[in-house]
């Protein structure tokens, strides 16, 4: 995130002291996300379109940089999906854009994998209304993160990804710190080598994406990186937990015109069926897409389907190897 914190300079009036805005001023020279690009010093005299270009080049640089990290996020996957599989949560906590891309993709779950609200949780530094207005100091407090986190009842079977570009955000660090002393998981996600977030978690996934193209941005870049690697995190720890057959989502929640549609395309596609029979086994099933494909390719009932996936705790080609061997 781009931080009005990191802004503040030494100046008469500003809050705090001098010493401090200097002792932050050579944290901050030391991080490549806020390195200053000599080259690009006159980007405002370029073109509109030479601008364009030259940021869709620094974006191509974003995935080489996550696969750079793949072995690291896989196992950090893995073993996120072994916590949730027992019951646990997957909760985000980060401050500004960290923050709002963590809600962003916790929001993202229930229609997509029809999770519970409390299954995938984003806290953001300041609270809901931090997601549209900075709420001023709030990235700075560990014992912030910690409240945040308690009031979750935290457990240890949780799994607690830190999110922080700089990776030296009190906020995220707190939240990793706290989480990790209760005994959950923890994941700190950075864009900077050698972070203290990364440091703190058990799982540290530092993406170095280097310097933005406006120095210190770090909805950028970073910004994007961030957003590649939580986009990992929730969907194959979702694929791992059964929430898809194949690469079909099977767990979607149908709760509008178009998703009810999809919810029809994918029992096609997953079975072949005739529109009759797909509208017969989604009757039967409650508009259940997973349970319907079941009811189709098993030749079972409603109620038979649904003990069948519970027995195999959701996962729908266990549940269908079950029927076949019955």
């Amino acid at each position: 995130m781009t931080s009005t914190t990191d802004a503040n300079t030494d100046t008469p009036g500003a809050t705090g002291t001098p010493g401090t805005y200097g002792e932050l001023r050579a944290q901050l020279a030391t991080l490549t996300t806020e390195a200053f690009r000599p080259e690009l010093a006159e980007i405002d005299r370029l073109s509109t379109e030479e601008i364009a270009r030259i940021m869709n080049g620094e974006d191509a640089t974003v995935p080489a940089a996550v696969a750079a990290r793949l072995p690291q996020i896989a196992a950090a996957i893995d073993a996120t999906a072994e916590r949730m599989a027992r019951g646990g949560r997957l909760i985000y906590a980060g401050a500004g854009t960290a923050g709002r891309l963590g809600v962003l993709d916790a929001s993202e779950c229930p229609p997509t994998f029809n999770t519970d609200p409390a299954e995938v949780v984003g806290l953001i530094a300041g609270g809901p209304s931090a997601m549209v207005t900075a709420v001023e100091g709030a990235e700075d407090s560990k014992e912030l993160a910690a409240a945040d986190l308690d009031a979750l009842k935290l457990t240890a079977d949780d799994t607690v990804v830190g999110i922080s570009a700089s990776g030296r955000t009190p906020y995220a660090i707190g939240a990793v710190e706290h989480a990790r002393a209760q005994g959950a998981l923890t994941i700190g996600l950075s864009c900077n080598a050698d972070s203290a977030l990364a440091a703190a978690a058990e799982h540290g996934l530092e993406v170095v994406t280097g310097p933005e193209l406006l120095t210190g941005s770090t909805r950028l870049k970073a910004g994007t990186a961030q957003k590649l690697v939580l986009n990992m995190i929730s969907t194959v720890t979702m694929i791992r937990l059964g929430k898809t057959y194949g690469n079909l989502m099977v767990d979607v929640r149908a709760s509008n015109e178009k998703l009810r549609a999809r919810s029809r395309h994918i029992v096609s596609l997953a079975t072949g069926a005739s529109d009759a029979a797909i509208e017969a086994a989604l009757a039967a099933t409650d508009g259940e897409v997973k349970n319907a494909i079941l009811v189709v390719l098993g030749q079972v009932d409603g109620p038979t389907a649904a003990r069948l996936l519970t027995e195999s705790d959701g996962h729908l080609r266990a549940a269908l190897a079950a029927v076949r061997t019955t």
